[in-house]
């Protein structure tokens, strides 16, 4: 006899979000979204699917392990589930609005869906919120998202942020100026994630090798980290990226003091299509990060416009911030002010209309979870 499934069974990875986190979680997202756009951000919003070589051309590339495809009956065209929204901005950005006046600034919110989690992130599907600054170079747009993110998050109530920096093209630089075959290189870039030193020693020329040590061990506090790094004797392709990156910290640090920053240039995972800086964002309370960013676009190769941006995982930063309060809910009897009702809900009571007339409405607001009865002179407090 073949086994049914009980109803409520859903894939490993997918879940039902449920009152009252699925309410504070849209809250949440307006809250964020209306920061952003006091900053001059345009919300758009892409379709969650569309054809697979559009999504997953250029950048879109590095993210095919974690698409969904499936046949579109109409087009018979292999169609891509989005997996996340930044090159889905990025097709936006140069062709619905190529004529618009750059830089462009944009920003999203929506549902992503992925083929696996990880270990920190089992869900497959959750909620993004992000922002892109599109058509900008140099220091300062990468210092207005990272201060953009950093804001907005405690703007909703996140606290004891960190943010760390990094630099996830360093590596293919110093392997460049030393030579290796790209065979090499991917073998490497996996000793180098995995913060492995014997495989790193093992890998790399006796010089590179040891640098590579010294950067893989030189992460902390970010003025310490790049006096440290400034030290090591870098090829001047990568010290210049080192020195960039010191500019941008010293730029964060000027406008908005006493954000915790930290350095680990050689962190690559996740920032597969970046070419310049990467971060995250990290609170005590939330497992995994809040949010990831960076510069992307105008790469070798890249035919998109010099990018950056951020991505909120909106799972983690629900951890990150205090608990929703909970409204004043009150019960409205058959006959009731409906003035009075509809005044209390715009100051912001939850009132439910009683569908029929009971002997003890009191008891039936109890059991509706309701801490007030509307009477005729106004909502009455249940003992």
């Amino acid at each position: 006899m073949t086994d049914i499934p009980h109803a409520a069974l859903l894939p490993n990875g997918l879940s039902d979000v449920l009152p009252p986190r699925a309410e504070h979680e849209a809250h949440i997202v307006e809250q964020l979204m209306a920061f952003v756009a006091g900053h001059g951000y345009h919300r758009v919003k892409p379709p969650l699917i569309e054809f697979e070589d559009g999504l997953l051309s250029g950048a879109g590339a590095a993210l095919t392990r974690d698409t969904f495809r499936v046949m579109d009956p109409v087009s018979q065209r292999m169609m891509a589930v989005r997996p996340d929204f930044t090159v889905q901005i990025g097709r936006i950005a140069t062709s619905r609005l190529a004529r618009t006046p750059r830089p462009l600034r944009l920003c999203y919110a929506g549902q992503v869906l992925r083929v696996r989690g990880t270990q920190l992130r089992p869900e497959r599907q959750f909620t993004q919120v992000g922002a892109e600054l599109i058509g900008a170079t140099g220091e300062a747009a990468e210092a207005e998202v990272i201060v953009l993110v950093a804001e907005a998050l405690e703007a909703v109530g996140a606290a004891d942020l960190t943010l760390d920096l990094n630099l996830p093209t360093l590596l293919g630089v110093l392997v460049d100026a030393h030579g290796l075959d790209a065979e090499h290189h991917a073998e490497l870039r996996a000793a180098v994630d995995h913060k492995d030193v014997a495989a790193v020693r093992t890998l790399a020329p006796s010089g590179l090798g040891g640098l590579l040590v010294s950067l893989i061990q030189a992460t902390g506090p970010a003025q310490e980290t790049l006096a440290e790094i400034g030290g090591l004797g870098l090829p001047d392709p990568a010290a210049e990226r080192v020195a960039a990156l010191g500019r941008l910290v010293a730029r964060i640090e000027s406008a908005h003091p006493g954000l915790p920053l930290t350095v680990d240039v050689l962190e690559s995972r996740g920032f597969e299509y970046y070419t310049g800086i990467g971060f995250s964002v990290f609170a005590r309370r939330a497992r995994g990060e809040l949010a990831r960013g960076g510069r992307y676009g105008a790469g070798p190769g890249d035919s998109a416009e010099p990018s950056a941006g951020f991505t909120l995982m909106m799972d983690a930063v629900l951890d990150a911030v205090p608990p929703a309060a909970s409204p004043a809910r009150g019960l409205a009897p058959p006959g009731h002010d409906r003035a009075l009702a509809a005044r209390l809900r715009r100051e912001g009571w939850i009132v439910l209309n009683a569908l029929d007339g009971t002997d003890d409405p009191a008891a039936e607001a109890r059991r509706l979870g309701c801490t007030h009865l509307l009477g005729a002179s106004g909502p009455e407090g249940l003992d």
